[in-house]
């Protein structure tokens, strides 16, 4: 049997190919949070009514976030505009975090929820993407 047709990958492939499914399986996890909120946004916002007038927003207002979180989540769930996807995502969790900061309502599990969202954003898109890595080399 020749030498070049070896079977088993080094580690350093399996490495990178278990690194790909934890990013994947991260950003998936993110997507599927932003795509039910969009969703209870647009089509049930009587459900959230409670949490939006503690915080200070209008009922109308699901009207117009519903679709911005759903095309958040669209936009980073592509590949070719993960990172657009993964700026907005993350600014639109800062708001929600500014939001329950805002009302005092620090440490949160809403708020807690939504800072794990966001490092989980740039976490999965770390680790699917060899362009990221490159730009924050956090291991060398």
């Amino acid at each position: 049997m020749s030498e070049t047709m070896n079977l088993h990958p080094g580690p350093e492939a399996v490495t990178l190919h278990c690194t790909l499914w934890a990013g994947r399986i991260m950003s998936a996890i993110v997507v599927i949070a932003l795509v039910a909120d969009g969703t209870i946004q647009l089509f049930a916002p009587a459900q959230i009514a409670s949490m939006l007038r503690e915080t200070g927003f209008a009922m109308d207002l699901t009207r117009i976030v519903g679709p911005i979180i759903l095309a958040c989540a669209a936009l980073y769930a592509i590949p070719a505009t993960a990172v657009l996807g993964a700026i907005l995502v993350t600014g639109f969790l800062g708001g929600a975090i500014c939001a329950h900061v805002r009302i005092g309502e620090v440490g949160s599990p809403a708020e807690i929820m939504s800072l794990l969202l966001g490092v989980m954003t740039w976490g999965g898109l770390y680790a699917r993407d060899p362009r990221i890595r490159a730009i924050l080399p956090l291991i060398r």
